[in-house]
């Protein structure tokens, strides 16, 4: 669905992103993880067509995202990671402007509320709500309109435990009809919601893998690269 071809992103001289290529598929969640600063979000942005790639190219359904890139955002959901929204409006007053700017029906908007749990919540200013329903404000708004391609970064930040358990059981749940892609420090989330992991450093990727019998063995995985780090042979 998704294919990045030796992607690159610089700031005057810093490289963000150094020559990434990989592919992403329907049906799955895809786990990107790194220490900070080693090119997550910028990855992701350039992925959702927020940023441009200094190199490099990305596919979306087989087709250049840059030549395609008003189609694609229909297909496209993302929350980042500051999740802005507008305090001041009411939570199904912001989502049905969200649903005009994709022309989605009164129904899919009544369907979303229920799917993220924010029914009961709907006629309440954002403003008023705890930090975990402003978060699912953030979802429901890249669900809105339905996208093949959901991307999160880092859904779960400064969220409680009960909070977390409720957002990764909708990302399990909707990632068996799209593609979804969700940044994250969180070993144990990646290992109760992932199918495979991206792992950046510096701005490469050093590791792309499926769980798999790996699930268990991740906190020692990183455990590893921390140590090549001490050694002088990784940027960790």
């Amino acid at each position: 669905m998704v294919q990045a071809v030796r992607l690159t992103k610089c700031y005057k001289n810093q490289l963000a992103v150094d020559g990434i290529s990989t592919r992403l598929s329907r049906a799955e969640v895809v786990a990107l993880m790194g220490p900070n600063g080693a090119g997550k979000s910028t990855l992701l942005k350039m992925l959702v067509g927020l940023l441009s790639p200094s190199r490099g190219e990305i596919y979306f359904c087989g087709k250049p995202l840059a030549q395609n890139l008003n189609r694609a955002k229909r297909q496209i959901g993302y929350l980042p990671e500051d999740n802005p929204l507008y305090p001041d409006l009411y939570v199904r007053e912001f989502l049905g402007f969200v649903g005009d700017v994709f022309k989605t029906p009164e129904a899919q908007i009544e369907e979303t509320l229920y799917q993220v749990g924010l029914e009961r919540e709907q006629h309440k200013k954002i403003g008023q709500l705890s930090k975990g329903y402003r978060q699912r404000v953030g979802l429901a708004q890249a669900l809105l309109h339905n996208p093949d391609f959901l991307v999160l970064d880092e859904p779960t930040s400064g969220l409680d435990p009960i909070q977390i358990t409720g957002v990764q059981s909708l990302i399990k749940a909707w990632s068996h009809s799209r593609s979804v892609l969700l940044s994250t420090h969180s070993i144990q989330e990646v290992e109760a919601i992932a199918d495979r992991v991206l792992i950046l450093d510096g701005g490469k990727l050093v590791a792309d893998f499926y769980l798999g019998d790996e699930k268990g063995k991740l906190e020692t995985y990183f455990k590893e690269l921390g140590e090549q780090a001490e050694d002088g042979s990784m940027g960790f």
